[in-house]
């Protein structure tokens, strides 16, 4: 799903498309795949870089496969004109993403 791209980021494509949440999702299985074969850890939090925002994303049930579920003001911000649309997402690595978390705060989508 992801494949090296950078020293702090690895490179994927998933569908993304607006959600009604409060955060942004993926599936759960897909969540939790990639925190054991990227971070090493099925705890870490997944930050994606998506357009210009980065974005705290959570595992979550009904969200289709290979798909980045965003709520509206995520997707404004990362400036996804028409979503549902396949866009490049780069996924932090782990210590990019602590990094990440420490400075900013991309909880709020």
């Amino acid at each position: 799903m992801f494949e090296q791209f950078s020293s702090g980021y690895y490179l994927g494509r998933l569908y993304v498309e607006p959600h009604d949440g409060d955060c942004a999702v993926m599936h759960r299985d897909d969540h939790q795949r990639v925190n054991e074969q990227l971070y090493d850890d099925e705890s870490h939090p997944l930050v994606m870089k998506v357009g210009s925002a980065h974005i705290s994303v959570h595992g979550a049930d009904g969200v289709p496969g290979r798909t980045l579920a965003m709520p509206e003001p995520a997707l404004d911000a990362a400036g996804i004109d028409h979503p549902p649309t396949l866009s490049e997402v780069l996924l932090a690595k782990a210590d990019r993403a602590a990094q990440l978390l420490d400075v900013t705060d991309p909880t709020g989508f």
